[in-house]
């Protein structure tokens, strides 16, 4: 199972970052990524996250994902397992109990979602965008507590 969301994670990271029109330059990605898989199931995969086709600016058909799931396209040509293991951040700062922790574009709403999947008991929520969280801290959780908390998912994090 965890080869499995490996490959879906990678799926949405290479639908983001580039145009890809059809099964076949997708399978072709997945394969310089080290994916070994049958194109029925890749169609598999792409019916589970509900991808579907759409105009690109250039007029071409495309691969998207729902919004929900969107990643923010970026036309650099970075590898997708680079893409996975860079958790984004950039910085973090407080305004009482409140923490905003700034990333690079596109990263934010999948670090909110792992913050969220850690249940830490120094966060009540977050909120994400597209490379900014807020996230609302316990009352009496310190600031170095949270910190820590998040080092799990961020081991770059800094304050």
């Amino acid at each position: 199972m965890k080869d499995k969301n490996r490959r879906l994670e990678a799926i949405k990271a290479i639908i983001s970052c580039k145009e890809i029109g059809n099964q076949d330059e997708l399978l072709q990605e997945l394969v310089k990524e080290g994916f070994n898989l049958t194109q029925a199931t890749l169609s598999r995969d792409l019916k589970q996250l509900k991808v579907a086709k759409a105009s690109s600016l250039y007029g071409k058909y495309v691969y998207v994902l729902p919004n929900n799931t969107m990643y923010m396209r970026n036309m650099e040509t970075n590898r997708v397992s680079d893409m996975m293991t860079d958790s984004g951040f950039l910085s973090i700062t407080f305004s009482e109990n409140i923490a905003v922790i700034k990333t690079k574009p596109g990263y934010a709403s999948r670090l909110a979602y792992d913050i969220d999947n850690m249940n830490p008991l120094q966060v009540c929520g977050t909120i994400a965008g597209d490379d900014t969280i807020f996230v609302v801290i316990q009352e009496k959780a310190s600031r170095v507590e949270l910190i820590q908390a998040l080092r799990e998912i961020i081991p770059d994090i800094h304050y």
